[in-house]
């Protein structure tokens, strides 16, 4: 019997990569600075993470201005969508199959 871990992305599974692309489910785009604050990170730790996203298709990232300032805003794609239910779906089977383990202790 294989270990739901073994499905489980490196790339998704990464804490902050992970709050990014669940963010971003929750709404049709999220803005840079929100993400910023809410997960706690730097502004260049952010842009790494969403770099390492966008690189593999799994977010898209839009750049544009308002009212003359600069706005990032930041779409999770079909692929990471699907990666994020993948992803939950590993965590939800290692919750269960922990839960059944120590039931019968």
């Amino acid at each position: 019997m294989s270990s739901p871990t073994n499905r489980m992305d490196d790339l998704v599974h990464q804490r902050h990569r992970l709050g990014i692309l669940s963010i971003a489910a929750e709404t049709r785009d999220v803005e840079f600075g929100y993400l910023r604050e809410v997960l706690d990170l730097t502004p260049g730790n952010l842009n790494r993470h969403l770099a390492a996203l966008e690189n593999a298709g799994l977010i898209k990232v839009k750049k544009q201005f308002q009212a003359r300032k600069p706005k990032t805003w930041i779409a999770i794609t079909k692929r990471g969508s699907t990666a994020l239910s993948h992803e939950l779906t590993a965590l939800q089977d290692l919750i269960t199959r922990h839960t059944e383990v120590n039931e019968d202790r």
